[in-house]
């Protein structure tokens, strides 16, 4: 599907830092597309808006504010906004905005670790953007390094806010790789991704990472927050959702082909994860993926 995705070209030169608009408007009447930038959009007021962020859908608040990394498919739709108008501020930045030996410093871990995360798109929470939004609304008014500065206090501040939220699944958008400070866990996941669409026991991963299972259980949930079983979950639904959207494929095909037995138990598990059936999914992305005119 992506080749039928609108790539965004950013208004962004070799000589910008970043570049940022400011807009009040009564809709959304952008499609859902990519560009290679990272960006960090604030609405405010948009309540009853639907955000599509990778194979995440969800409907926004009052406050909203996402970090999109590079190449990850996004929009935001009218939806069920009933308000007159909303504010939109909108900050693209470039991938070498900050060079990769810079981040790899200790004072800069946290904010590696958002980019790193980023691929996945992160809502944060209501608390941090209602802190964020008046440092936001006020950096257009900033010229030069006092604006880069800002970006960079934003920046800092979201790296370290609580209770972010990662929205789309990892395998998604070829997210999988992250780092999880052991060699056993990353040997784990990558045994996952690579048999997702097969029956995985608990002994089957166990022995990945040279473990008894009781013991492997304890130390999984403790590196990841997840047990297996939720772990392997996501990244069937991740393919599948993938599947859904740049196939034509029957939904029973592709449950059974990214590792489901039971059909029902697969529109169960989707609808639990993404809010929706994976009919209304494929239906979604379709709309979204229309260019409006």
């Amino acid at each position: 599907m992506k080749e039928n995705l609108l790539k965004e070209i950013i208004p962004l030169t070799t000589e910008d830092c970043y570049t940022i608009f400011t807009r009040v408007k009564k809709d959304f009447n952008f499609p859902l597309h990519y560009h290679e930038e990272f960006e960090l959009n604030l609405i405010l007021n948009g309540t009853g808006a639907r955000r599509v962020i990778g194979d995440h859908i969800g409907e926004i608040d009052e406050y909203e504010l996402v970090l999109v990394g590079p190449n990850l498919q996004h929009a935001w739709f009218t939806h069920n906004f009933k308000g007159k108008e909303l504010t939109e501020v909108t900050i693209q930045f470039p991938l070498d905005f900050l060079d990769e030996k810079f981040l790899r410093r200790n004072q800069l871990s946290f904010i590696r670790n958002m980019f790193e995360k980023s691929v996945r798109g992160i809502l944060f929470s209501a608390e941090t953007a209602k802190k964020i939004a008046p440092v936001m609304l006020q950096l257009g008014k900033k010229q030069g390094f006092d604006g880069v500065l800002e970006v960079l206090s934003i920046l800092h501040d979201l790296s370290i806010s609580r209770n972010m939220k990662l929205l789309s699944d990892a395998t998604f958008n070829n997210a999988e790789n992250f780092t999880y400070n052991s060699r056993r866990i990353e040997k784990v996941m990558g045994y996952l991704n690579q048999h997702f669409d097969k029956q995985i026991s608990l002994n089957d991963v166990a022995q990945q990472a040279n473990m008894t299972q009781a013991a492997f259980s304890r130390f999984f949930k403790t590196k990841t927050g997840n047990n297996y079983i939720d772990s392997l979950n996501e990244i069937r639904l991740g393919h599948a959702a993938r599947l859904l959207i740049d196939t034509n494929r029957s939904i029973a095909e592709i449950a059974y082909h990214c590792g489901f037995n039971n059909i029902s138990n697969f529109n169960r598990l989707f609808k639990k994860k993404k809010g929706v059936t994976p009919k209304v999914f494929r239906e979604d992305f379709a709309y979204g993926a229309r260019v409006f005119v």
